[in-house]
């Protein structure tokens, strides 16, 4: 081989520095980070604010916008191979694919498990929530009643700690004392 067909089958050319080639997102992160930006003035100087932005995107970001990429691609391809009628899909040469009735079956399916979940959740919710006629929903080890105090200890502690209404109070302000 010659050199100038070694030269032109070359990967990453010669031209781009290899820091430029990126060939994943976890990658293009990495990269970005430990770029150094170079610049003209005192890095003494900078803001904390302007410092802060010079991190470039966080793996988070990357992550959500290439999963809401893959995500609008397989909604694509799902809705191409469900309206598609077969004997297109044979013409252009697609002869393995599911069978059609899973394009019903699957979101059925999704739809039914998300129904359950949430009656399931509110079940269990409701399994752990003690009656109504329960003292544990007015006291529990938590409950601090409130103290009295006398005048003279007004004059030292000016705030009253924190204590829960008691429910003869919660009654008393709600219905007057019907």
């Amino acid at each position: 081989m010659d050199e100038g067909a070694r030269k032109t089958m070359e990967w990453p050319p010669p031209s781009a520095s290899p820091s430029l080639v990126v060939r994943s997102p976890r990658q293009t992160v990495s990269l970005i980070r430990n770029r150094r930006p170079h610049r003209d003035w005192d890095q003494s100087s900078r803001s904390p604010s302007f410092a802060a932005r010079d991190h470039g995107p966080k793996p988070s970001e990357v992550y959500g916008f290439v999963g809401s990429i893959t995500t609008v691609i397989a909604t694509a391809v799902y809705l191409a191979w469900a309206y598609t009628p077969e004997p297109v899909l044979r013409s252009l040469g697609i002869t393995y694919y599911p069978s059609k009735s899973w394009a019903l079956a699957v979101p059925s399916f999704v739809i039914v498990a998300v129904a359950l979940s949430m009656a399931i959740y509110m079940g269990l919710n409701f399994v752990a929530t003690p009656p109504p006629t329960s003292f544990s929903t007015i006291f529990d080890e938590n409950s601090r009643e409130r103290m009295t105090f006398s005048p003279a200890m007004e004059e030292e502690m000016p705030i009253e700690p924190i204590s829960d209404i008691s429910i003869d109070q919660i009654n008393d302000l709600m219905f007057g004392g019907r």
